[in-house]
């Protein structure tokens, strides 16, 4: 500790006092828009009306709205601690030394996942300090909405992609804000984990938000799932309405914004248990093709060049489907014909071969377990290797890793699974009691993590990675094997 255990910073909306840690001090709880209640439930975040005074920012704000994560049995459980009012916050990890008018700081964005329907920048998990420390930079975590709150289609009322506008909203106060917090505008690394890596692929790709971005981290994107279709996200859209008996058109606005926040989630609860399908991953509600921050499909802003000249880490966990699978007595249980069926019904005719090559390459695995690694790569490792393939073959610095640790103790077989990451990158170990994707990792498997976070650390402030080749298209060696 320097002696100095708090430090007041003006953003534009208003003073907050944050606390020191170390050499790292940590702003928690900002308001970074007005809280979506009343008349801004179903709308597009404002700005936030300000405050007078000085704001403690010692506490992260409350998560926004939603029901208990999927991945629970994997991860851990968590309290509630969700409320709609006063959600979007964000949450800064600054160097003591930034803030009291030192050199400017890298900045990473980075943004949680769960599917786009729960999740929040403020829980302990994903506690920038840490990271903050370990690379000399700037970390910033936030909330944006999930579920029906986010992503709930229904643009007559102003509600599309409303999680994305949260995000890229957090974007712009960055760019107004975080050299107050030490950190540099012009040096910013968007990224984020699985679903928040797809949020932060599309904020890199987005024409209005592109500017802001200077590199991009993603860890384990579902990058193998489109965006909703627009006219099947309308649909699916009236039949939550209809859960709801909620009438269409104007009048819906003002009856859902009425509605008692738990009944909108009860009644999300009970539409994705309606889609549910042995299988299949992709949550109720998403982000909308043509929708603002999505306005073209991946594939085809690569192919523009949207990401051009923009430096890129990417990877994945070796066995990232477990995490949807392990649990699932329906999946468990395939046969080779049951498998074949899902997967067919999944992605054609092509099903037989991919599954039989899987098949060849793990000779003592089960139906289920073959079945899973299909999904694996389907889900989130081919995508992930085309998007650095195409990156790479343009000359563009990129760096690729599959993170392979697994608990010594794996009752449920996970392997590395989807999240197990995320306690290496940002040093909160304990804050996973008995989660058993993470176990009880070693010394040597704890100084593992510190490699990896430093190797993300890197990036962020340099665009490099030391003693790490970069990327080639289509060169499996030059991939980064941690655990």
């Amino acid at each position: 500790m320097t002696g100095m255990e708090h430090r007041i910073v003006e953003a534009d909306r208003g003073k907050v006092r944050g606390v020191a840690k170390g050499e790292v001090i940590s702003f928690r709880g900002i308001p970074y828009a007005a809280s979506p209640v009343g008349e801004l439930r179903f709308a597009p975040p404002q700005p936030h009306p300000g405050w007078t005074g000085v704001r403690e920012a010692v506490h992260a704000g409350p998560a926004v709205p939603q029901a208990a994560s999927r991945l629970e049995r994997v991860m851990g459980t968590r309290v509630p601690d969700w409320n709609e009012d006063g959600s979007l916050t964000v949450n800064v990890h600054s160097p003591l030394r930034a803030v009291e008018g030192g050199a400017a700081r890298p900045v990473l964005v980075w943004w949680h996942g769960g599917g786009f329907t729960s999740g929040s920048g403020g829980w302990d998990w994903y506690d920038g300090g840490r990271l903050a420390a370990l690379g000399d930079m700037v970390v910033v975590t936030a909330n944006y909405r999930v579920g029906p709150l986010g992503y709930l289609y229904l643009p007559e009322i102003g509600a599309a992609n409303l999680g994305s506008q949260d995000q890229a909203a957090v974007l712009r106060w960055v760019r107004d804000n975080i050299a107050s917090f030490g950190g540099d505008p012009r040096n910013v690394t968007v990224g984020g984990q699985s679903a928040g890596a797809y949020s932060a692929l599309s904020l890199a790709l987005d024409p209005q938000t592109t500017g802001l971005v200077s590199r991009v981290l993603l860890q384990s994107g579902p990058f193998g799932l489109p965006p909703q279709d627009p006219q099947n996200a309308a649909e699916n859209a009236e039949a939550y309405l209809r859960l709801l008996d909620v009438p269409g058109g104007a009048d819906a606005a003002k009856v859902l914004r009425a509605l008692p926040v738990e009944q909108l989630l009860s009644a999300y609860g009970r539409f994705a248990g309606r889609l549910a399908r042995p299988g299949n991953a992709a949550p109720p509600m998403y982000p909308v093709l043509g929708g603002p921050g999505v306005p073209r499909a991946w594939q085809r802003a690569l192919a523009d060049g949207a990401l051009e000249g923009k430096g890129l880490l990417i990877g994945t966990t070796r066995d990232e489907a477990t995490a949807f699978y392990a649990f699932d007595p329906r999946i468990q249980t395939l046969t080779s014909a049951g498998a074949l069926a899902i997967l067919t019904g999944q992605i054609g005719e092509q099903a037989n071969e991919i599954y039989q090559r899987h098949a060849a390459r793990l000779p003592q695995a089960t139906p289920a377990q073959i079945f899973t690694a299909v999904q694996t790569d389907e889900l989130f490792r081919n995508g992930s290797l085309q998007i650095a393939d195409h990156h790479a073959a343009g000359g563009n610095a990129t760096y690729v890793y599959q993170f392979d640790y697994q608990p010594a103790e794996d009752a449920h077989a996970l392997g590395a699974t989807h999240c197990a990451e995320l306690p290496f990158l940002f040093n909160t170990f304990d804050a996973y009691p008995d989660s058993p994707m993470l176990g009880k990792p070693t010394a040597a498997e704890r100084a593992m993590g510190h490699t990896f976070a430093t190797a993300v650390a890197e990036f962020v402030t340099t665009g490099s990675v030391n003693d790490w080749l970069p990327y080639a298209p289509a060169t499996a060696a030059r991939i980064r094997h941690f655990g």
